[in-house]
């Protein structure tokens, strides 16, 4: 068995790259942490501008997650105070979804790029790999293929086999499938698969996994030994068959 990310970014030097998350709301600044680690990068937390400012100085980031509304000061002040270190690493604003005078503000003032709340995690990621990228930041060539047994998944043309047999998958099954295979024998549980799969703000109740766990099972597992497993009050995992 083997497994296989996309192409990967890194430090010029090799090392993983570095994310500055600023959020006062402890669930958002989680969700960030976890879905940035995910993709192989060193995370730090600020809850507050003042934690923001020191955490750049000593953490050295190559791109920061600024909100723009934050209990001490607000996220431009945070901004101003960083580029007086004479710092240019990119950021990321974290906006109220009406408030445009904000996003033009952040932008005006130095900013790189923003994203509105509710956002989806997914769009948080792929903006910051652009601004790092731009920044200079190295991308590795790696394999796209995962594989886990006789499970195939092809990232970059979507195509799954198992044992040789194509199977045709809808693009939300293709995800859920996508992270089961990144995390082997790993138990995932619904709340995990929710804020990988879907927003993070997804208005639907978690029988929505069971539901894609069902789909997936009558393509993945039909007439076959089950690689797909239920893990009672835990969640889901896959494995290679017995």
């Amino acid at each position: 068995m083997s497994t296989a990310r996309g192409p990967e970014l890194t430090r010029l030097d090799g090392s993983p790259l570095r994310v500055l998350v600023v959020d006062d709301e402890a669930n958002i600044a989680e969700l960030l942490r976890m879905a940035l680690r995910y993709e192989g990068w060193e995370v730090e937390v600020a809850l507050s501008g003042s934690k923001a400012v020191a955490a750049a100085r000593a953490f050295a980031p190559d791109s920061i997650v600024l909100d723009m509304m934050l209990p001490d000061f607000d996220g431009m002040e945070v901004l101003r105070r960083v580029r007086a270190d004479a710092n240019d690493v990119p950021v990321l604003f974290l906006t109220a979804k009406d408030a445009v005078e904000d996003r033009i503000a952040g932008l005006t003032a130095g900013g790189d790029d923003y994203v509105t709340k509710p956002f989806s995690l997914e769009e948080v990621v792929a903006r910051l790999r652009a601004l790092m990228r731009r920044a200079g930041a190295q991308q590795t060539a790696t394999d796209s293929v995962l594989s886990v047994g006789d499970l195939v998944l092809n990232e970059d043309s979507h195509e799954v086999a198992r044992a040789g047999t194509a199977i045709a998958l809808t693009a939300t099954e293709f995800e859920l499938l996508r992270y089961l295979m990144r995390n082997p024998k790993r138990v995932l549980s619904k709340a995990q698969i929710l804020d990988r799969v879907w927003n993070y703000d997804f208005g639907g109740q978690a029988n929505v996994v069971e539901l894609y766990i069902s789909y997936l099972r009558k393509k993945v597992d039909a007439g076959r030994e089950p690689m797909i497993h239920t893990m009672r009050g835990a969640g889901y995992v896959l494995k290679p068959a017995e």
